[in-house]
């Protein structure tokens, strides 16, 4: 071990397992150590980023020898971006050790009795499995080693990958981790199909052809912002342009320029936004060709998305857990089914032909707007949708109005659901509650306060993401 005054320096410490959210433990002298960016087998020297008494977090800093279970990344970017964590591990080792984090974290934080866990459902394509990709353009461009000579593409444009010291250059791509000021410059993205990539290029080499600046964050200036491309499975693409500030005919040129070169792009939308930050809820984006959304599919639904619209990442792999969910919630037809957290509506109108009546709550206005339409895209009779909070939605006239719940679907954010939230779900005692989670920590919590009613029937891991640290749970309750 190296000390000094600013780090403390372990050597040759072996990785010993996996311990959760995409991070490894080994132990040194009967104390955890928490290593972000290691396997299971890597022998390497950490440098401590949190050092307290019983354990410490760190970052491997050399690697003395590899993991048999390591393979090589498939993609250029990867240590730099933040998209994906796990290239370096075999799909199926991924799969492992996610199975593994849900079963850990149920028993350590619900602390209720559990069924056996059924085997995550793993994607089938592990790559290209995005429809969404949100690109930022920045003025600032993060070069992991050392400094780069300049070149010049045979098109006379700036290569992506390299810069001079001190000269600004227009870097599109994704955040660098660790960084809110610093973009990667991704030259091929492998978690969107094509024309993602060309798209972004596109718009990338036509602003520094014209010499427009890129967004700086920090100094809050600059004209070409962040690029939205959503490419469907029903064959449409949309494109939102996010401009830092309104230039209208340089505006007009670009979208023009798109509109020449991708005639595939079914929407192409732009929005001006000047604010302090990326959020696109409180703006407006523009419709500068098609229709303005795009339509995709889940089953045998259809889906009206727009540029602001929720919608599951990972369309198979969504559909794949919506199918768990219908599953999970045993409906023969007859049943009411409540779907909290509803977003959009896409769980609700996916189980809502098994089910006599669906009714979606969710504290977003547009996305309950945004339910209704779909479930009218769709010819359903049997949907409603309220917008505001659960707790104050559903009170006892509105059962009497409604009916209560046979099965209650909740669907909530990372942070899981309100305490509130929860005590409301064990007065209503609702037979059936399907729980769909993105955090399963979040998830065990919750599960540990509805035990005192409810009992765990059954669970279902299901793999959204590839390569990635996240990784969604299904969960069945019946009432004891």
């Amino acid at each position: 071990m190296k000390r000094n005054k600013k780090n403390i320096i372990l050597e040759k410490i072996l990785i010993e397992d996996h311990a959760g959210e995409g991070r490894s433990l080994a132990r040194v002298e009967g104390k955890v150590i928490f290593v972000e960016d290691a396997v299971p087998g890597d022998i390497v020297d950490i440098r401590l980023t949190k050092n307290k008494k019983d354990w410490a977090e760190g970052r491997p800093i050399h690697f003395h020898s590899y993991s048999v279970d390591r393979v090589e990344p498939f993609c250029e970017h990867f240590g730099a971006c933040g998209g994906c964590q796990w290239q370096m591990l075999p799909y199926e080792k991924q799969l492992y050790y996610k199975q593994r984090q849900v079963e850990e974290v149920l028993d350590r934080i619900g602390k209720i009795e559990l069924p056996a866990i059924l085997p995550i459902i793993g994607a089938t394509n592990d790559r290209y499995y995005r429809n969404k990709m949100e690109y930022t353009f920045a003025t600032k461009e993060f070069i992991p080693f050392g400094k780069f000579e300049k070149k010049i593409d045979k098109e006379g444009y700036s290569n992506s990958s390299v810069a001079v010291e001190g000269e600004p250059i227009g870097a599109a791509g994704f955040h660098a981790r660790g960084f809110f000021d610093k973009v990667v410059n991704i030259n091929n993205c492998h978690l969107q199909a094509e024309p993602t990539n060309a798209i972004r290029t596109a718009v990338k080499n036509f602003a520094l052809k014209e010499g427009w600046p890129f967004y700086d964050i920090r100094l809050h200036n600059g004209f070409i912002r962040t690029l939205l491309v959503r490419i469907c499975r029903s064959g449409e693409i949309m494109v939102n342009v996010v401009f830092g500030r309104e230039e209208e005919e340089n505006r007009k040129k670009l979208l023009n320029h798109l509109v020449s070169k991708f005639p595939e792009i079914t929407t192409l939308l732009y929005t001006i936004n000047s604010k302090m930050n990326d959020s696109l809820y409180d703006l407006e984006p523009q419709v500068y060709k098609g229709k303005g959304f795009v339509v995709e599919t889940l089953g045998k639904f259809q889906f009206k998305i727009g540029a602001k619209s929720f919608f599951q990442t990972n369309t198979a792999q969504g559909e794949r857990l919506y199918q768990v969910t219908k599953e999970f919630a045993s409906l023969t037809g007859n049943e009411i089914v409540y779907d909290l957290y509803c977003g959009t509506g896409s769980i609700g109108i996916f189980v809502s032909k098994q089910a006599k009546k669906i009714i979606g709550v969710e504290t977003v206005k547009e996305a309950i707007d945004d339910a209704k339409e779909n479930a009218q895209l769709n010819g359903l009779s049997n949907t409603s949708f309220f917008a505001g909070d659960v707790i104050d939605v559903c009170t006892d006239a509105f059962f009497v109005e409604h009916g209560k719940p046979d099965v209650i679907i909740t669907d909530p954010p990372r942070v899981g659901m309100h305490e509130k939230l929860v005590l409301k779900i064990l007065a209503i005692r609702a037979p059936i509650v399907v729980y769909v989670s993105c955090n399963p920590a979040t998830q065990a919590r919750d599960l540990n306060l509805l035990g005192e009613q409810y009992m765990v029937t059954n669970i279902q891991p299901v793999d959204m993401f590839p390569h990635t640290r996240h990784i969604e749970n299904v969960v069945q309750l019946k009432l004891k």
